[in-house]
């Protein structure tokens, strides 16, 4: 029975489009190196966001202001924001009232090529993250290396980042959602290692294991 699936499956994976969210697998060597999404580039002066239902990207929003993302942006497939993930973050900052924002986990990829647009697939390193909190939701980012990067390929953690590269991303999630008048409801209070990013992942792609198997057999 197996063997008259298989190829159907295939073929199926061939003939139609993959959801980017569910049907990209992570690699093999995950998540140690991982294929990524890629949504928004520096290039972008609107944010563009993967529609979960069809798997089609959607303009979220026009930046109003002049942030501009200085990274590869987009999220970590087959990954989800959820209760494993959530306690990891209020263990960290010794919170309780902090859940999971139900979202695939999002990465950031340096490259020092210009590439100028999105809706593609990547192969990544991770080297560390923001513990970031959007209101009470974990938002983390994962901070990565393009493989094979001729300036940033050979970072192995998040120390070997100039502090100025680090500080730039930063600022741009700290002030990519701010309004004038507004009270800022997202904060950045730790910035973590490899060792942690890696922890960070594992847990998501549990959670969306969780997930998973709740849209199945609900």
């Amino acid at each position: 029975m197996n063997k008259s699936i298989d190829p159907i499956g295939k073929l199926m994976g061939l003939r139609y489009k993959s959801h980017p969210w569910h049907g990209i697998d992570l690699g093999p060597q995950a998540p140690e190196v991982l294929t990524c999404f890629i949504e928004v580039v520096p290039y972008d002066t609107v944010k563009y966001e993967i529609d979960k239902s069809s798997g089609y990207l959607k303009i979220d929003r026009p930046q109003k202001y002049s942030n501009i993302i200085p990274a590869l942006y987009g999220f970590i497939p087959q990954t989800h924001c959820g209760n494993i993930h959530a306690a990891i973050t209020n263990k960290a900052l010794d919170r309780t009232d902090i859940i999971g924002d139900n979202d695939p986990l999002d990465i950031c990829v340096l490259t020092e090529k210009e590439i100028t647009h999105g809706n593609l697939l990547v192969k990544a390193r991770p080297i560390g993250g923001f513990r970031m909190v959007d209101r009470n939701e974990a938002d983390d980012k994962i901070i990565a290396v393009l493989i094979d990067d001729a300036v940033y390929g050979d970072y192995q953690d998040i120390s070997d980042c100039p502090p100025a590269v680090i500080n730039r991303l930063k600022h741009y999630f700290l002030s990519y959602k701010d309004m004038p008048g507004e009270k800022r409801g997202v904060e950045i209070p730790e910035i973590y290692a490899k060792e942690e990013a890696l922890k960070v992942i594992r847990s998501t792609m549990e959670d969306y294991r969780i997930y998973v198997e709740k849209l199945l057999f609900s």
